[in-house]
């Protein structure tokens, strides 16, 4: 089974269904499916061939989902980039994919021309929005969506020959190393990690899912996946920044799933929610960080009615466990057991299985990603031999402990990768950032525990004799050049930092003294 089956099959079946809401929009799956195929067709026109790839970037809008099962249907392998990202990072991931097209918003044309002539292989550039684009950007063939969609451009569905092992998706995410790298995501990766998990929650058609998570976190975009794929509505919005309107928004479209993460949870107990009828929420998920004890049971009085799942996962392999339900009051701090058609285990540090304590976590099944992108030394560091002859299971980089009951919990990173906001981040990308600052001798990111978070960015400088720096300056250049979840919120100046003996930032010592200061923003 191909990823763009779950639009087409719903279409087939409910095609008069409503498939998407955003905003004023409402589109039923026949709609969706048409405006997909229409776009397919002037994507392959246009030159885009089987396996290119192409990016999205893009807020939560329906020409996002459009154009991710456009891009499927053409062949194509999608790449939803974050809408935060910047000039810089957007023309590596371009350049690094080799991307054939993006798809984007005309408001972004002064940025393309920053970029243009660094994204050779980017040569189609399609436009959403109102306004012409203005300048041509160099050595690029501009294309409007609305023309792309328009029902006269309509050729019926297009010639597809993908296969489920074939590569649907490309998600960029931090690597140690500083820069992003790609996960690669196969068609039967998805299929999988999409059926399990609607498993598991017992999605059905009449259920309708809000979505406030970008869809370039993962978390985000399988809930548009999944609702596709079981013939559910799905109601876009672009974050939780104004969330009475969205809880009306709740109320009014009969929300019966809920994703959050602990950033929303601690929004949402701030809120007096008996004011909203939410009677129709069948459940809450949470992944990314784990929910705080607290929330958990202030969520379970106020919401009686509605299933609390808590999650766990890793962009390699989408989802690893869940908590079920009726085990949240017995074990809160648990991220459960493995979902369904997947194992788990522990290994110790010489490899071997362990049957409870403490170890890294292994994953095996058909959701364990293809590798990253051209970086054959990562994947081989993380895609190991597992216990049967030819297979290859994912070593997670996280300890956890496992009961003798086989519910895990998760302990922390084995690496110094940070995770924020259900993101990973690279100390060294942020680091690379902050010694852009003229003022800056030394700088260090380390992540400081987080009751919300899960960790929050602390930035530790030292500044050069002479110079003056301020943390709003610091923080203004990092919003200026990192996508919204890298900026730390925090900023500590120090006159030394511990340094080893090669005269390198000891990161073990500054973890020990570092001390957390108020959030910021």
């Amino acid at each position: 089974m191909q990823v763009e089956q779950f639009l087409e099959n719903s279409a087939q079946q409910r095609p008069d269904k409503v498939a998407v809401v955003c905003g004023g929009q409402r589109l039923t799956f026949a709609q969706v499916d048409q405006a997909a195929n229409r776009l397919a067709n002037g994507l392959i026109a246009a030159g885009v061939r089987r396996g290119d790839r192409v990016a999205v970037y893009l807020e939560n809008t329906i020409e996002t989902v459009v154009g991710i099962f456009a891009t499927l249907k053409a062949g194509g392998v999608f790449m939803v980039i974050n809408p935060t990202t910047k000039a810089d990072k957007l023309s590596f991931i371009l350049n690094n994919s080799r991307a054939a097209a993006l798809l984007t918003d005309v408001r972004r044309s002064p940025m393309l021309q920053t970029i243009a002539g660094r994204t050779p292989h980017t040569e189609l550039v399609v436009f959403t929005g109102p306004s012409d684009p203005g300048a041509a950007l160099q050595g690029k063939r501009l294309l409007r969506y609305d023309e792309l969609t328009a029902e006269t451009t309509d050729f019926g569905k297009p010639l597809n020959r993908s296969i489920d092992i074939d590569l649907a998706a490309l998600i960029y995410t931090s690597g140690s190393t500083g820069t992003p790298k790609g996960v690669m995501l196969t068609h039967l990766n998805i299929v999988a990690a999409a059926t399990s998990i609607t498993t598991y929650l017992e999605n059905v058609a009449d259920d309708v899912i809000l979505d406030v998570l970008p869809l370039s976190f993962d978390y985000g975009l399988y809930q548009v996946l999944m609702a596709f794929k079981v013939g559910a509505t799905i109601v876009l919005e672009r974050s939780f920044a104004f969330p009475h309107a969205v809880l009306e928004t709740v109320v009014s479209e009969g929300i019966t799933g809920l994703p959050i993460v602990p950033t929303i949870s601690a929004i949402l107990l701030q809120l007096d929610l008996s004011k909203y009828d939410l009677s129709r929420l069948r459940y809450v998920t949470n992944t990314a960080a784990a929910l705080p004890t607290a929330h958990i049971l202030e969520l379970r009085r106020r919401l009686p009615h509605a299933r609390i799942y808590s999650m766990y996962g890793l962009t390699e392999c989408k989802r690893v466990s869940y908590l079920p339900p009726d085990q949240i009051d017995v074990r809160p701090t648990s991220v459960g057991r493995g979902m369904p058609n997947e194992e788990v285990y522990l290994v110790d540090p010489d490899g071997q299985r362990l049957m409870h304590g403490v170890g890294e976590l292994v994953i095996r099944g058909s959701n364990v990603m293809k590798g990253y992108w051209e970086l054959p030394e990562e994947t081989e560091r993380v895609l190991r031999p597992g216990a049967l002859p030819g297979e290859r299971v994912l070593y997670s980089g996280d300890l956890f402990r496992m009961d003798e009951e086989g519910y895990l919990y998760f302990l922390g990173r084995k690496d110094d990768i940070i995770k924020t906001r259900g993101e990973k981040v690279s100390p060294r990308e942020v680091e690379n950032v902050l010694y852009e600052i003229a003022a800056v001798a030394d700088a260090a990111v380390v992540g400081v525990p987080d009751p919300v978070l899960g960790q929050a960015l602390k930035a530790v400088l030292t500044v050069k004799p002479g110079a003056t720096l301020t943390e709003r300056s610091v923080l203004s250049h990092c919003a200026e050049r990192l996508e919204n979840f890298m900026v730390p919120k925090i900023v500590e100046f120090r006159s030394s930092m511990p340094k080893t003996s090669s005269g390198k930032i000891d990161k073990k010592t500054l973890h020990e003294t570092v001390t957390s200061a108020p959030l910021q923003g």
